[in-house]
């Protein structure tokens, strides 16, 4: 689906192709029944007009019950055309527009949140291959318009063809000699007829595919500029306390203001361009119904070729044919629409299957050679050679371990200054940092887990969350109900079922406290045997980190844990031993493994794990020694 017309027929030839196909048929004969409606509309509209202008006429015997009668054939069939064919035919291609729609959607969520991780590697661009920008709006509002732009365009394009195919014979099957094209014969009035449809109606599709060009550069910048506001605002919602707090309301204001200058200066010019076209339009379809349409058939009727009835019968199918025609020309703004939504889709479509290796994706902007492999359980997890970079061919690693073993049931407390890259070496362990080298080998069979400082809840219900990564079908109702105990969150086991309380869903009714409780919740259920705290007790009191610890402790035996808090020593359980057996310090570049020194006074702990040459900290602690 990585160019426009294999995204137009990728639903066609999917595992759907019969349900595609099938709506396709059913659609395409109702626009061909349309057609041929046409043909009969002409034909009455003829018949109404005749017994209209021989109404006073002496050898018209029932002039009344003549018109009446035509009048009223023509209202049935505007009214089964209208209400019945055109009806179906709206419903159909609304069927086949949601369906396909489903499709898409359900392909794209399929290829972004897959175990890849594709979703988080695609916002991460090259310069020949850039990010794609607001991929919500892409999803939502790209591919549902593009679906129904798509639809239409082939129903015009099919009701084309039919029209030629029906109105086109009758007006050969109606044609008279013309004077002055002789040499045509009997054909003289439609090739007439076509030549005025074959002249008028391409000349005037260049000039709106010219406006339509116009109209989908502006398309795509409004849609670009309305998706960056929404995305400022859905921003906003998540981090109002933070700019209420800061009283960041005025700098929040020029944002917004900034962002919808940009809005409303492309709204200005789309309107201009728009103006322009329905003017366009409308003068077109005046000469289309009363010019051209009625201009060919004159000649004929003025040479008494053909009588009032024919003039009127071949008239109207002029218009109907140029109506048909011409239909490229009244929707050229939605053209312009879906050409603007089919690249957004297309270039979300080539951003998610740039990064489907994502280690060749980013060796494009920069040194990525990563190698992930497993080893007995026994020996737990390693780290071998490891250097972390930025982006760029040429740049400097900014943090390097050149061999890091974890053991099975070990916990180790990772700590440096901040910015010395805690979190991506968290990061490159877990196959979520670009750029660098070296090789991991994670214990074989061994579930990982990994707890990030920030929570944010889905809209599932509070089982759900804790089952997260699996399903609730996975854990029975006692199982999560002990774990959101075990966690200090057991005031709501009997609200174990709902996605909300109180009017509120979990994200927003829970603290930042009780979601790293909920974490703990998710560890004491699932019995990881690698976990990664990544400031994961950050919101918690001193007591409520130690609860946190002691339930994975008491609860999670043979788990190996790396955990980065922002405490300059580990915490200790409640009766003074030791929760972690090993620190990683980095300092300088470099991350450095010891053990953690046990039963030693916590301000000497405190020293010897210092990651900086520390003998004049020694000396000064000695001398307090002394002075005690």
């Amino acid at each position: 689906m990585r160019t426009f017309w294999g995204l137009m027929r990728a639903y066609w030839f999917s595992d759907r192709w019969r349900e595609a196909w099938a709506l396709t048929v059913v659609l395409a004969l109702i626009i061909a029944l349309s057609s041929k409606a046409d043909v009969s509309f002409t034909v009455l509209a003829g018949e109404l007009a005749a017994s209209i202008a021989f109404f006073h006429d002496a050898a018209n015997t029932t002039p009344l019950e003549s018109v009446l009668t035509n009048a009223g054939l023509l209202v049935l069939l505007v009214v089964f055309k209208d209400m019945g064919i055109i009806g179906a035919c709206k419903f159909v291609s609304a069927t086949l527009h949601r369906k396909w729609r489903a499709w898409l959607n359900a392909r794209f969520n399929a290829a972004l949140l897959d175990t890849n991780h594709t979703h988080y590697h695609a916002q991460n661009g090259s310069p020949d291959a850039p990010a794609p920008d607001n991929i919500d709006q892409r999803l939502q509002e790209s591919i549902k318009d593009m679906a129904g732009g798509a639809i239409g365009l082939a129903q015009g394009v099919f009701g084309v063809f039919t029209s030629l195919y029906f109105v086109g014979g009758a007006l050969l099957a109606n044609s008279v000699e013309v004077k002055g094209l002789d040499a045509l014969g009997s054909y003289g009035s439609a090739v007439l007829a076509l030549l005025a449809v074959a002249i008028y109606v391409p000349v005037n599709t260049w000039i709106a595919i010219k406006l339509g060009g116009m109209l989908e550069w502006l398309n795509v910048r409004m849609q670009k500029a309305e998706g960056t506001y929404r995305s400022e605002l859905i921003t906003l919602l998540r981090r109002s306390f933070h700019v209420s707090a800061s009283q960041g309301e005025d700098v929040q204001k020029t944002i917004h203001g900034r962002l919808y200058l940009d809005i409303d200066t492309t709204w200005s010019k789309l309107n201009i361009v728009n103006t322009l076209y329905a003017g366009f339009e409308s003068v077109y379809n005046f000469v289309g119904a009363k010019v051209v349409a009625y201009g060919p058939g004159l000649v004929p009727f003025i040479h008494n070729g053909v009588d009032l009835k024919g003039y009127i019968t071949g008239s109207e199918q002029v218009n109907a044919l140029i109506s048909k025609c011409s239909w490229f020309i009244h929707v050229m703004p939605s053209l312009a629409t879906l050409r603007a939504n089919s690249q957004r889709v297309i270039e979300l479509a080539h951003a998610i299957e740039n990064v489907q290796q994502p280690q060749e994706f980013y060796s494009q902007t920069g040194r990525s050679d990563f190698h992930y492999a497993s080893q007995n359980p026994v020996f737990g997890l390693t780290i071998q050679k490891l250097e972390l970079a930025h982006q760029g061919e040429d740049a400097t690693p900014f943090l390097s371990a050149a061999n890091l073993r974890f053991r099975r049931g070990e916990w180790a407390f990772l700590k440096g200054e901040s910015g010395c890259g805690k979190t991506s070496l968290i990061k490159a362990i877990n196959g979520l940092w670009p750029y660098g080298r070296g090789t991991i080998v994670f214990p074989d069979g061994v579930r990982s887990f990994y707890a990030a400082q920030e929570v944010k809840l889905q809209l599932v219900s509070l089982k759900q969350l804790v089952c997260l990564p699996g399903s609730e079908d996975d854990y029975g109702d006692a199982q999560v109900a002990a774990a959101l105990h075990k966690a200090g969150l057991g005031d709501f086991i009997e609200h174990m079922a709902d996605e909300s309380r109180e009017g509120k869903i979990w994200d927003q009714l829970l603290s930042g406290g009780q979601k790293q409780k909920l974490v703990v919740a998710r560890i004491v259920l699932q019995q990881p045997g690698l976990l990664f705290l990544d400031e994961a007790t950050g919101a918690l009191d001193p007591d409520g980190k130690i609860a946190f610890h002691q339930a994975i402790k008491d609860n999670c035996p043979d788990v190996t844990v790396i955990s980065i808090m922002h405490e300059a020593v580990a915490p200790r359980s409640a009766s003074g031993e030791e929760f972690y057996h090993s620190v990683v310090a980095i300092a300088d570049g470099v991350a450095t493994k010891r053990p953690l020194v046990p039963n030693l006074p916590r301000e000497l702990t405190t020293i010897l794990t210092q990651p900086r040459p520390v003998e004049d900290k020694w000396m000064r602690f000695s001398r307090r020694l002394k002075q005690k």
